[in-house]
């Protein structure tokens, strides 16, 4: 993983950083094909901020990886978390449906202490 941060310039004060993804890409395990999403991760950064450009590219590296929707989900909250260590984290991913059926996942973290 390689996604950049950068020092938060307002460490002091809780502000919300949303950043939303509207074409993510992934594959269903058991069929092989395509699945699409949007991506939304919502972050109240304590020291670090997460940059865009290199996020936008850790996302496009899920294209071809075989992952159900609830483990791509908490993989992205993990990898980010363990990368800035925010206060609170969300990550909610929203499918398009397949069969009627319509998802959408959320995981949170917050920072203990």
């Amino acid at each position: 993983m390689n996604i950049d941060i950068f020092d938060n310039p307002k460490p002091e004060r809780n502000f919300v950083i949303k950043h939303v993804a509207e074409e993510f890409t992934s594959v269903c395990p058991v069929t092989g094909h395509p699945d699409f999403g949007k991506i939304v991760l919502t972050y109240i950064a304590d020291a670090q901020c997460i940059e865009l450009k290199t996020y936008k590219e850790y996302l496009q590296g899920y294209r071809n990886e075989g992952i159900y929707y609830e483990a791509v989900t908490n993989k992205i909250l993990d990898d980010l978390v363990g990368l800035c260590s925010p206060r609170w984290m969300k990550v909610e991913t929203i499918w398009t449906g397949r069969g009627g059926i319509h998802s959408a996942i959320t995981a949170e973290h917050t920072k203990e202490g």
